[in-house]
């Protein structure tokens, strides 16, 4: 493949007149450009991405950093992925997918090729160096999710505070005094995932708000972890009536399994809510009321203001999402035993 010292070579003009005349950095004789185009046309010469934004093209490819991790729940990592992708397009940008656990280098080898216009960043820990490093680039960049430090990013996400504090207020609206919460496995609290910690701290602090007695327990994505999980709901609640599942689709399928098998009955003897899922619900047995995790509707929301920062109208801010709460006839008003 043909590089710039080629054109320099068979344009007979050096390296630094090949460099201002893709980039237009300074003019040069007509002569001269006129060599140095035919040059690049005989030997198929692709200027590289730096090239194209020294002339100030955009290459139309954002970078997404979504990493795997140990404990990814990939079906609703993939949601995300997809609908990032999707409304990148509606601009006609094309997504490069950063998958790797080590996210910071696959960022800075791609922002220093000057390969991708922006950045998005999946999956943000509290305390993420991914964030440190987009304030770094300069590149336009949003995060979806909420780390501890915002300063100078933009980040969108759902209010999971509100959407903790809509599930407790409709349990204990409907008389629901003694209520669990299953959030998800252990290593992702452990990880420092952002999300997980911001639930379940406004539901312990709603619930103690409103005179409820709480209690929460992770739930690892196996059967006996999720029976131990409502095993020791039940230990220190023996009076639970409702129950909170801040989880992924499998748990909660266990959950609901496993209440069956021991012949506790939804609605009428525990009412359950399924919390900040970005799965459909109505499925399950029984369907759970739900508060949507809105994968399209956050990750829209963070292209364009991706987009508005390569415009120049969008500064740094955090952006919340109102979440909203689904009835599908999983809840109902507690019985006086």
């Amino acid at each position: 493949m043909a590089n710039i010292h080629d054109v320099a070579r068979v344009a007979g003009v050096s390296i630094s007149t090949v460099s201002y005349a893709l980039s237009g950095k300074r003019s040069i004789a007509a002569s001269t450009k006129q060599r140095i185009d035919q040059a690049v046309l005989e030997l198929d010469y692709r200027a590289n991405a730096g090239a194209r934004m020294l002339k100030g093209a955009r290459t139309q490819i954002l970078a997404l950093s979504a990493p795997l991790h140990a404990g990814t729940h990939a079906p609703a990592h993939m949601a995300f992925v997809l609908s990032v992708v999707t409304a990148a397009r509606a601009y006609d940008y094309d997504v490069l997918l950063l998958t790797q656990d080590e996210a910071t280098s696959g960022l800075r080898r791609v922002a220093r090729s000057s390969l991708v216009d922006g950045i998005v960043l999946l999956d943000v820990s509290t305390s993420d160096p991914r964030t440190e490093l987009v304030r770094e680039l300069g590149l336009p960049a949003t995060v979806i999710g909420i780390p501890d430090d915002t300063a100078g990013l933009t980040c969108v996400d759902l209010d999971f505070e509100q959407a903790a504090r809509l599930a407790v207020r409709r349990l204990v609206d409907l008389g629901h005094r003694e209520i669990g919460l299953i959030g998800q496995a252990p290593l992702i609290y452990e990880r420092g995932s952002n999300f997980p910690p911001r639930f379940r701290d406004a539901f312990l602090a709603e619930a103690a708000l409103l005179g409820a007695t709480v209690a929460f327990t992770p739930a690892p994505e196996e059967s006996a972890g999720v029976r131990a999980a409502v095993d020791g709901l039940l230990a220190v609640l023996p009076g639970m009536t409702g129950l909170a599942l801040h989880c992924n689709e499998p748990v909660q399928s266990m959950v609901l399994e496993l209440l069956s098998q021991r012949g506790i009955s939804v609605p009428d003897d525990l009412s359950v809510i399924s919390a900040c899922s970005s799965f459909s619900t109505d499925h399950l047995n029984p369907p759970l009321d739900v508060i949507p995790l809105p994968a399209d509707q956050s990750c829209t929301r963070a292209i364009e203001l991706t987009m508005a920062q390569f415009a120049g109208t969008a500064e740094p801010h955090v952006e919340l999402i109102e979440p909203t709460y689904v009835q599908l006839g999983s809840t109902a008003a507690r019985t006086s035993s």
